[in-house]
């Protein structure tokens, strides 16, 4: 390349290395020829690599040649000459997971500021004499049946089950989580238009008759329909405080239906909407028994500075 009159800057990054490498080895080359680019002699024991050494160039992207998008141990072994067990080791370390990756979407909403600040606001200062309560409807829950017998757990052996399924219909769960209690309003519907969210929201004032409400909830189209503003108008005591775009994690009831989800729907057997509904009937009915409330720890400002895009590592390329 070097012959070819292509500049250092070039050479190095085409082959992964820096700048200081490429003018040491075109000087070996220069003075001593093809004998120049042998390994010279070292003096005393091989030089040992630590853990910090090795994580740093994991951390460093693949050359491009090399055709990879991350690092696999033993890929970077010999590049560091170590082997394998010796970088993963270092990896568990230091808790480097090059093989692992997870998506985000950052939210442009207009009004974020405002919005994280009245949503945390209301989670870490609720008002006085007052409900908060999240809402939102967990859509599309599937009632599959499996086509054969599920196998039990057994000692030495995990549940089992074929993976194939027969589907037969969904429902749509709403569900209003009051922050103080962690208690849920609860309802089924075999949909989720404007309507049956209106219907929701009257049955959760009527669970709270005379008391002032605070709704969280996100931005789904059926959440601001006419209807559903009209109705808020006629009940001045209930407010509605909505979530950023992209940001329906913030909204607590999120974290009850992954509850819902894991121990009632996820390895479940149902034959029917009617089954499937009486189970989650039965376990709101359990939780609310037993029911305690989700603990909110991030503040406003906490929260902002993780929104901000220009602290991915995207802004380093």
């Amino acid at each position: 390349m070097a012959a070819e009159g292509v500049a250092n800057t070039q050479i190095a990054g085409a082959v992964g290395v820096s700048v200081p490498t490429v003018l040491t080895w075109r000087g070996r080359y220069q003075r001593s020829g093809i004998a120049g680019l042998g390994d010279a002699p070292r003096p005393g024991r091989p030089r040992r690599i630590d853990h910090r050494e090795i994580v740093a160039a994991t951390l460093t992207p693949p050359p491009k040649r090399l055709g990879v998008t991350h690092w696999s141990s033993r890929l970077l072994a010999p590049r560091l000459g170590v082997s394998p067990a010796t970088v993963a080791r270092a990896w568990r370390a230091y808790g480097v997971q090059p093989w692992r990756a997870e998506s985000f979407r950052f939210s442009t909403d207009p009004e974020l500021v405002a919005k994280v600040t009245d949503v945390v606001g209301l989670y870490l200062a609720p008002p006085e004499n007052a409900v908060v309560l999240c809402v939102d409807e967990k859509s599309q829950i599937q009632a599959l049946d499996r086509t054969q017998p599920i196998l039990p757990m057994q000692p030495g052996m995990i549940e089992r089950r074929s993976a194939d399924y027969v589907r037969h219909g969904t429902t749509t769960l709403f569900a209003a989580l009051e922050i103080a209690t962690g208690q849920v309003t609860a309802a089924l519907k075999p949909r989720h238009r404007r309507q049956e969210f209106l219907a929701f929201c009257k049955q959760v004032a009527r669970a709270y008759p005379g008391r002032e409400l605070h709704l969280v909830m996100d931005n789904y189209a059926a959440h601001k329909t006419v209807e559903v503003r009209t109705w808020l108008e006629a009940n001045p005591r209930i407010h509605v405080h909505f979530t950023p775009t992209h940001a329906s994690w913030m909204n607590l009831v999120e974290v009850w239906f992954g509850i819902v989800e894991r121990q009632a729907i996820r390895r479940g057997v149902f034959r029917s909407v009617k089954e499937l509904n009486a189970k989650i009937r039965a376990f709101t009915d359990s939780w609310n028994d037993r029911s305690h409330p989700f603990v909110w720890t991030k503040t406003a400002d906490q929260i902002l500075k993780k929104a901000n895009p220009k602290k991915t590592s995207e802004a380093n390329h």
